[in-house]
């Protein structure tokens, strides 16, 4: 029996990943109409396990299963999609770009040797 270790998330912030955006597009939408994950995936004609599961950013949803979920809804696929960039570009202005300005090499041997010593990055 293998267990899958989970990897600790990095202090930097990151692009966040499409189907967590889609994701939270949906869950927003589902109770802002106060409707349960149930009531929802019995329209769109999906478990209500499955939902959660895309819901949570867990599952990576078709584009058939995104398009009923988002019908279910009185949404459109473009609908979900649009939101879903509005997101993704309101959180890429708060990532900051690092640029290296600077690298040297430490360690090296008197001969040059190459592939050996320690890389500097200077940011």
């Amino acid at each position: 029996m293998t267990h899958e270790t989970r990897r600790p998330r990095p202090a930097v912030a990151q692009e966040p990943l499409w189907r967590h955006v889609v994701g939270d597009v949906l869950r927003r939408r589902r109770r802002a109409q106060g409707r349960t994950l149930q009531d929802v995936a019995d329209v769109a004609g999906i478990s209500m396990p499955y939902l959660s599961e895309v819901e949570r950013g867990r599952k990576e949803a078709s584009s058939e299963m995104l398009a009923a979920a988002a019908g279910a809804l009185g949404l459109g696929l473009v609908d979900v999609l649009s939101l879903a960039q509005g997101e993704l570009a309101r959180s890429a202005q708060f990532r900051r770009p690092v640029s290296v300005t600077a690298v040297s090499v430490l360690g090296a041997g008197a001969n040059g040797a190459q592939g050996r010593g320690t890389v500097c990055l200077a940011a």
